[in-house]
Parts: C-alpha cells; structure tokens; sequence
C-alpha cells in the first residue's frame, strides 16, 4: 500500500540523480564472520520467513535514477513516520527488534525501510541491515541500512534525510548481513578506502 502510493511519484528533476550516479563505486572491505546480534535472533524467533534467503538473494541492481528516487521516497516516507523512541521506554527492554508503527528505534526504522523496498521489488542481498559506531565521546552503537548496488554501497540513515555513500558518513562500521544470507552476518576491515576521483562526463 504505501510501496504502491510512493512509487507512483515521478522524479521531478533528473540531472541531481545523474550526478550521484557519476561518483566512484567503492564497497566497503569486509572481514570475517561475527557474532549476529541479539535483536536480530530474537526477531527471527518471531518472523522466521522475514529471515530465509531469498530467491532473488545475490541479484545484483543496476541504479537508475528512477531506483535512486524510489530510496529517497521510502526513506523519507519511514524517517518520517516513525518518531524515535527507545526500547525501554516502549518495551520495558533495554534490545528489542520489531516492524514499528509510529514509534520505534533505529533498529525498527530500519527493518520497516528493509521490508518496503523489498516488498517494490529490491532483493533482499542488496538490503543489508548494519551496525555502526557514532562519532564523538560517547561512541554509541546505532543500525543504518547499506543498500548495495552497481554504484556501490548507499546507507539510509533515521537520522538525515540524505543518503550517502558509505565512505561518506562519519560512522565506524562494525558487522552488516552478508548479501548471500541474511543470517550470516560479517565484520568490517579496518582499512576504509578513499574514494578516487570522479570519472568525467560521459
């Protein structure tokens, strides 16, 4: 229902998209496999089909700028609607993973983003919940949502309207699903590499 209302909106101005589409594919490096968290094991005690490979699993997704407004729509459409709100205050628990309605945390936010981009068709390999560390003193732990494709690695983020390539945030990156099965859930290298130049017009 809401996949179908926001997929109906036309890009407006296609030129930006070009432009974003134009900058260096760099993938973040990935280490070995780690430990899935808690929530996510909890969440598929309860959504056990929400956690199956997909059939579409490692198909990669060419970006188009059309693709590229369909990830700004959902994600300002979620940021929108749900409010922030922390899983003691609504739960009583200090972790719990569930689909939000109005409220959740960024946990929720992601996995209501990660439902309705599949659900308009992206496969599941390229929707990769991930977990980061926060710049400054306090460093604490917050999830983002890697969307992979042709171009690279974007993150949709509850706490910007933007989307950035990976290698854009100020971010720590810590453990993602891998891209051939949800349940497997990998580290991040150290080394972050720098984006090269952008490639001339073409």
């Amino acid at each position: 229902m809401a996949v179908a209302g926001l997929s109906a909106v036309c890009l407006s101005n296609i030129h930006p998209a070009h432009a974003f589409l134009a900058r260096p594919a760099l993938f973040a490096a990935i280490g070995g496999a780690t430990k899935a968290p808690s929530g996510w094991q909890q969440f598929c005690v309860e959504n056990a089909e929400e956690c199956r490979p997909g059939a579409d699993q490692a198909r990669d997704v060419v970006l188009t700028p059309q693709l590229l407004q369909q990830l700004y729509q959902i994600n300002k459409y979620v940021n929108d609607r749900v409010t922030w709100t922390s899983d003691p205050e609504l739960y009583g628990k200090a972790e719990r993973w569930t689909y939000p309605l109005d409220r959740g945390d960024c946990e929720d936010i992601v996995l209501l983003k990660r439902r309705l981009l599949a659900k308009a068709g992206w496969p599941q390999g390229s929707l990769l919940i991930t977990t980061v560390e926060e710049p400054g003193a306090n460093k604490g732990r917050h999830a983002v949502l890697t969307v992979r494709s042709d171009r690279g690695e974007m993150i949709l983020d509850n706490q910007t309207p933007e989307i950035l390539f990976w290698y854009e945030t100020n971010y720590r990156y810590l453990s993602r699903q891998s891209a051939t099965d949800p349940n497997v859930w990998v580290s991040f290298d150290a080394d972050r590499p720098s984006p090269v130049a952008a490639p001339a017009d073409r």
